[in-house]
């Protein structure tokens, strides 16, 4: 999964109302039960598939960094407390200076969440536990707002919750696999068959959609693309791409109020691209989110 692209989820934009401070902690964890996984180049990507379900803190520091090594038991005693809520990926930039160039760490200690593959940076240097866990928390908050709720489970251990953890379904497994890979369009066209094979199968088309934005916005850059949008207000391509970049991004009420505006400038096919632009959205987004029920009831008045 690329982390050189634009795309961290931005906090402010995604947050849903905020609930009461240190809400969103699980309570202790169980005793003995670690949340806490050392991670180098061979497990890396694996660590970034599971971002699909559960959230992911990464954790870059040295051996060679006092400071970092024993922030590292600040942080793990702070990610344990959520018992399961999230998971912590502790990584060795002197063992995996590969992973620490992708993802632009300048020092250690250097810490970003991950959901969804997509980067959340949450801070550089140390901070004191109070801190660590307002930002956990924040995390947290963005995660439910993209529909990622699930438990990990303790490394070497059972599910935290108790309930357990589907398997992963065999329908899925040559789609994932592209994903993880960042072969969206093989992952695109996987997951396609499967929606060929049962239209009525709504896992597959939220992950069909979610695997197609991804695709449409690889190697895009942020700037350029609202620069040629503004610039070329009549361009459905350039619209669609900046509403694209947005929702990828975390900003939802942008990405949809730009479709909206095009859908009321636009007629006839235009209009039908951009109207099913926003239908893959409401499906990425989540039904529930009540984002997208405000945003159908503006799509209807758009164009009706």
């Amino acid at each position: 999964m690329s982390f050189s692209r634009p795309g961290a989820v931005d906090l402010s934009a995604l947050k849903k109302p905020a609930a009461p401070a240190g809400a969103s902690a699980a309570g202790p964890a169980p005793a003995g039960a670690s949340w806490v996984l050392d991670v180098g180049e061979q497990n890396f990507q694996q660590v970034l598939q599971a971002s699909v379900d559960h959230v992911v803190v990464l954790s870059l520091w040295s051996s060679r960094s006092p400071q970092s090594s024993t922030f590292n038991q600040v942080l793990a005693d702070a990610v344990n407390a959520y018992a399961g809520r999230m998971l912590l990926a502790q990584i060795d930039v002197d063992a995996n200076p590969q992973i620490a160039q992708m993802l632009g760490a300048q020092g250690v200690p250097f810490v970003l969440g991950v959901v969804k593959g997509q980067p959340v940076p949450l801070f550089q240097g140390t901070a004191e536990d109070a801190q660590v866990r307002q930002y956990l928390d924040e995390l947290l908050r963005v995660a439910e707002a993209n529909g990622v709720t699930g438990t990990a489970a303790p490394v070497g251990g059972a599910a935290a919750s108790d309930e357990e953890e589907p398997a992963d379904d065999p329908r899925f497994a040559a789609a994932d696999d592209a994903y993880a890979e960042g072969d969206y369009a093989k992952a695109v066209a996987e997951y396609e068959k499967l929606l060929a094979t049962n239209p009525a199968d709504t896992e597959a088309a939220e992950r069909l959609a979610g695997a197609k934005l991804l695709q449409r916005t690889e190697g895009a850059e942020l700037s350029a693309a609202r620069d040629a949008a503004a610039q070329n207000p009549d361009d459905i391509d350039a619209q669609l791409l900046v509403a694209d970049l947005d929702l990828s991004g975390g900003h939802v009420d942008d990405a949809f109020g730009r479709l909206i505006d095009v859908v009321r400038r636009t007629a006839g096919d235009d209009r039908e691209r951009i109207r099913a632009r926003l239908v893959e959205y409401f499906t990425i987004v989540g039904n529930d989110d009540p984002r997208v029920g405000q945003a159908r009831r503006a799509l209807a008045t758009a164009l009706f």
